[in-house]
């Protein structure tokens, strides 16, 4: 089991497709249905032995929640807060590039 290189609170970006978001939960290894894992082109599939990261994400045109392998994650540099509704649910604002979790909230 490889450990995790980013952590809960920062903010990433996906290494091809155009979105952004923060970390709120990290799996050490792949652990979502086999329909979810099915559904990705075998050709960019991910390899399951990776951690995988739960994103409150965004894009030009909405908000959502992602689950993104660590291979396809780079850390997003610009500063800019991420503006999904349910950040503030869990963290409670932005220190150096990273959310601080609201520990009541996370437990």
């Amino acid at each position: 089991m490889k450990i995790a290189k980013f952590q809960i609170g920062q903010i990433v970006r996906h290494r091809v497709y155009s979105f952004r978001g923060v970390i709120f939960d990290v799996d050490p290894e792949f652990a979502n249905s086999e329909e979810w894992y099915d559904s990705i082109p075998e050709d960019v599939r991910p390899r399951r032995d990776q951690p995988f990261y739960h994103l409150f994400a965004e894009n030009d045109e909405t908000e959502y929640v992602a689950y993104v392998s660590e291979q396809n994650l780079l850390e997003d540099r610009t500063g800019e807060p991420v503006r999904h509704p349910q950040v503030h649910q869990l963290f409670k604002g932005l220190k150096e590039g990273i959310y601080q979790p609201d520990n009541d909230q996370l437990n």
